[in-house]
């Protein structure tokens, strides 16, 4: 091996994907010298172009299309420390039926509640459990320390795999933005790339893993472009706006960012990557504008669960009041859908 700084510089944890874009021997040096040298973003153009996106004009039939759609990839959530076996399988219990009087609604991608959960949502879904039967719905799990990902490496680690034997499909993991900040990216790295190995399970197969990069934290476009690049890298396989804890949590120009990352790594190595906004999208015209910024950006082949998800609580009532709208032609009263 090369050493290309001084001090000395420590081999990363092996990962294929960077081995194979960055080629030879993976450094900290080639890493930060890749991710240093994307092009910066223009900020102007991106907030213009979100803008215009959110200017479509969607209704009968394609809002039907689009409002189904939406249900489809919501990971329907419950991320609080008041959360109790109970309200988990309340939760399970809408996504089983997110509408009692139209057995023809979809249902969500996903429930996604914290590790300790998992066992109670796995045991509602029942023979639901995407664990059992293909198609069915999901379990994810937040872990390394949601969300603020303040711990040991070990203790994320420990949390990630609790989380998998217990029966979660998918794992949503925070990056260390300190980490990142100050520009250690290869620390960053190689926690993701540790995490998707604990993400293994006995028979060969991964649980799905989310990055999440909190970009409310990450301050710029460029950094929020750099993180993206940095986790599909590391092996995720799918990146994550935020964790919803906060302020900002998702905004159409940073999931347009991410979106235009995954159509470049698309274009690059012929793979698909997901992305997932998650916090602050309430209503169904909101979600709307992001399933146009989808289509446009990386294509409609994203609109579906393994690629494009929503993280939220709240969004799936509105969007189901919004369909009835259009079923009946006037609007349900606010006790038609469950309190969550």
């Amino acid at each position: 091996m090369t050493i290309e700084t001084t001090p000395p510089v420590r081999t990363l944890a092996p990962a294929a994907r960077a081995v194979d874009v960055l080629g030879g021997d993976l450094t900290e040096a080639s890493l930060r010298r890749y991710l240093n040298g994307i092009p910066g973003v223009d900020a102007v153009g991106l907030e213009q172009r979100a803008a215009g996106l959110g200017t479509r004009s969607i209704k009968t039939t394609s809002k039907a299309w689009a409002l189904d759609t939406i249900i489809s990839l919501i990971d329907l959530t419950t991320l609080e420390g008041a959360d109790t076996p109970g309200k988990v399988r309340s939760l399970v219990a809408k996504a089983l039926t997110p509408d009692p009087g139209d057995l023809t609604t979809p249902r969500p991608a996903a429930v996604c509640v914290y590790g300790d959960m998992v066992p109670y949502a796995v045991e509602a879904l029942g023979s639901a459990h995407a664990g059992t039967t293909p198609g069915g719905v999901n379990v994810a799990a937040v872990a390394t320390a949601f969300p603020s990902g303040r711990a040991s490496l070990a203790v994320k680690l420990a949390d990630t795999a609790d989380a998998v034997a217990a029966g979660a499909d998918e794992i949503d993991m925070v990056i260390d933005r300190g980490a990142f900040l100050s520009g250690r990216y290869g620390l960053v790295f190689d926690e993701i790339v540790a995490v998707k190995e604990a993400c293994r399970r006995p028979d060969g197969s991964y649980a799905h893993l989310k990055v999440i990069l909190e970009t409310g934290e990450l301050n710029t476009y460029d950094n929020v472009r750099r993180a993206s690049w940095l986790a599909i890298l590391a092996g995720g396989d799918f990146i994550k706006t935020s964790t919803g804890k906060v302020s900002p949590a998702a905004t159409l120009p940073v999931t347009l960012s991410m979106l235009e990352v995954v159509r470049d790594w698309h274009r690059l190595t012929g793979e698909k990557i997901g992305v997932k906004p998650a916090g602050g999208i309430r209503s169904s015209k909101d979600a709307i504008k992001y399933l146009v910024a989808v289509a446009e950006t990386a294509g409609e082949e994203w609109l579906q669960p393994h690629l494009f998800r929503f993280g939220a609580s709240s969004l799936l009532n509105d969007v189901l009041l919004q369909r009835q709208k259009l079923s009946t032609g006037h609007y349900s009263g606010a006790d038609y859908v469950t309190i969550d």
